[in-house]
């Protein structure tokens, strides 16, 4: 569906609000940049809320890892990270406005009456819900108050008519009220539950988009209704399709997904993984490779796809490799030097040029300096590689190029393509007929770039007891 490029309410505000019960998966991060980009794109505020009302499952490392996330995918937020569990005085004071006003009431039911309840409903082969029999009414006399039961309070659901919204990706929706039952709002503990405390946040925050999974589309009526018992504005709803494993069901924290940091630490660069989360789900025509101000000036909202995406490691290696080539020697250096760090490796003096060499042929860091390693740790050349290319006839000839290479003067690509040269000219050799022995003992491998420019990087010490070991 494609939305008109003005919104509705102006100044835009988004924001992306994750449970802080595990990593910052996929989706969630997917749903983030969208709310970003949309923010960006008009110029509004995207907003980090932490929803940490789950106590039981919260924890701070992965309130650290949520916003670690946030940081390298660079989706800078204008306001937060705000904290529900810091908000709890503006969750009561809410709810007892809205006790007063009738559009809340305290409910004294225990587990077993609740339990009791539904298998009742069931036996008689009906939907299961509360039967609001703590439900205030005209002229209808309540139970007596129990002793020592701590009440929940639940939102007074409308009992007719029907909640539609003009949904921001699946178009008009509407689904009866009889469909839904009376909310709990508030805990008897006094926490409140997320579909009143999603309410409050967006209303005091000035949300007027809300893009999020949609599997958040059966709480909606919910939050419409208590945001008009409220009197307050509401948000407009884009609700994203999931995004699916290659097993074909939906990646989530519980299965199957990895972090976004994760991917950070196996190698790959923020801006792929930006370029490549948002064409999961969206596109702009044919284009799937484009700068992050690109999706900012085209991510107006529409072309959000229906239908649930498909995650293709392949596919974001191949954009993580398109990104690699074109990124800076320095930069990859440095996270190279990283990536050698977590291996109890020295990064060699040259490893900026190394980078710039072999960066073709990477499509992530960690293979970039799977490559590099040959430059700051022994090799172990295979069996079969020994065997198959360091013959007896062509033995002589590494050893003749060792002792040119150690009369160079000067240590650079021209004089070590002379010295190849030399050699090969002098044992009536072709230039694979030595130049691979060479690879395998100085690199541990059959093939290698230009011989010439992977042995100018190497020190030359270390290459030439490399070579000599024939």
């Amino acid at each position: 569906m494609t939305t008109p490029t003005t919104p509705a309410r102006s100044p835009v505000r988004t924001r992306i609000a994750p449970s802080p019960t595990g990593f910052l998966h996929l989706g969630t991060a997917r749903t983030a940049l969208f709310s970003w980009a949309y923010a960006r794109h008009h110029g509004g505020q995207f907003v980090l809320r932490i929803e940490d009302t789950d106590v039981a499952r919260s924890t701070q490392d992965s309130v650290e890892q949520i916003l670690a996330s946030m940081h390298w995918l660079g989706l800078e937020y204008d306001e937060g990270p705000v904290y529900q569990m810091q908000r709890l005085e503006r969750y009561h004071a809410v709810v007892e406005q809205m006790i007063a006003a009738g559009t809340a009431y305290r409910c004294y039911c225990t587990p077993e009456e609740l339990d009791a309840m539904r298998e009742a409903q069931k036996a008689r082969g009906e939907k299961t819900r509360y039967d609001g029999r703590w439900r205030p009414e005209p002229g209808k006399t309540l139970p007596p108050i129990p002793d020592g039961v701590k009440p929940v309070v639940r939102f007074r659901n409308p009992v007719d008519g029907d909640v539609t919204w003009d949904d921001l990706v699946k178009g008009p929706i509407t689904i009866n009220n009889r469909e839904i039952d009376d909310l709990i709002i508030l805990r008897p503990d006094g926490v409140p539950t997320y579909n009143f405390a999603v309410v409050i946040d967006d209303w005091d925050m000035a949300i007027t988009h809300v893009f999020r999974g949609d599997e958040h589309i059966n709480n909606t009526p919910w939050q419409i209704n208590i945001f008009n018992a409220l009197g307050a504005p509401l948000p407009a709803f884009g609700h994203i399709p999931v995004i699916l494993g290659d097993d074909g069901l939906k990646l989530s924290k519980r299965r199957g997904a990895v972090s976004v940091t994760a991917y950070e630490e196996n190698g790959y660069l923020p801006e792929a993984m930006l370029n490549y989360l948002a064409r999961l789900g969206w596109s702009h025509g044919d284009d799937e490779l484009f700068s992050r101000e690109q999706l900012v000036s085209w991510f107006d909202g529409g072309h959000i796809s229906k239908s649930p995406a498909q995650w293709d490691p392949a596919k974001l290696e191949w954009v993580n490799a398109h990104y690699i080539k074109h990124a800076d020697d320095a930069r990859l250096a440095g996270l190279v030097a990283a990536q050698f760090a977590k291996r109890g490796l020295t990064p060699p003096a040259r490893l900026e040029a190394m980078c710039a060499l072999f960066k073709d042929r990477c499509s992530t860091t960690v293979a970039l300096a799977d490559w590099l390693a040959m430059y700051a740790s022994p090799v172990t050349p295979s069996e079969a590689d020994r065997a198959q290319h360091l013959t007896e006839a062509v033995k002589p000839a590494v050893l003749a190029l060792a002792d040119k290479l150690e009369a160079l003067a000067v240590w650079d690509k021209a004089g070590i393509n002379a010295a190849i040269k030399e050699t090969i000219g002098a044992h009536g050799l072709k230039m694979p007929q030595l130049a691979i022995p060479v690879r395998v003992l100085a690199c541990g491998r059959a093939q290698t770039p230009s011989v010439d420019a992977v042995l100018e990087l190497f020190d030359k010490e270390i290459l030439l007891n490399r070579l000599r070991s024939v």
